[in-house]
């Protein structure tokens, strides 16, 4: 696959796998390959990796996923009693569709 066919596709299958939002209009808005997927519905958001996974053979195991959903890989304990979620998501990494297209063009996972 050409690398800008690769990038369509990723950017096409994360529209499909994860509900949009919408604007002042009732329209959807389309991801981009900027878009942080930060706010997708977990369930989506679950579905889509392991499609993408299968689709572009890319394997995600290794992710730190710490980074990019900082808030809910804190110990229970430490969320009640010591931190606020604000100062944790202050220093999250944004997790963008961008990163998957390059990432499904290297074959791995590029960020880690």
């Amino acid at each position: 696959m050409l690398t800008d066919e690769i990038t369509s596709k990723v950017l096409d299958m994360f529209n499909d796998e994860i509900s949009r939002e919408l604007d002042d209009d009732w329209n959807e808005i389309l991801l981009e390959l900027d878009s942080d997927l930060f706010g997708s519905p977990g369930d989506d958001f679950h579905d889509a990796l392991n499609r993408y996974e299968k689709e572009f053979n890319v394997d995600l195991s290794g992710v730190n996923w710490s980074r990019y959903f900082p808030w809910q890989n804190t110990p229970l304990l430490k969320r009640w009693f010591k931190l606020k979620r604000e100062e944790v998501e202050a220093n999250r990494i944004p997790l963008t569709v961008r990163m998957f297209a390059e990432s499904a063009k290297a074959g791995k996972w590029l960020y880690d």
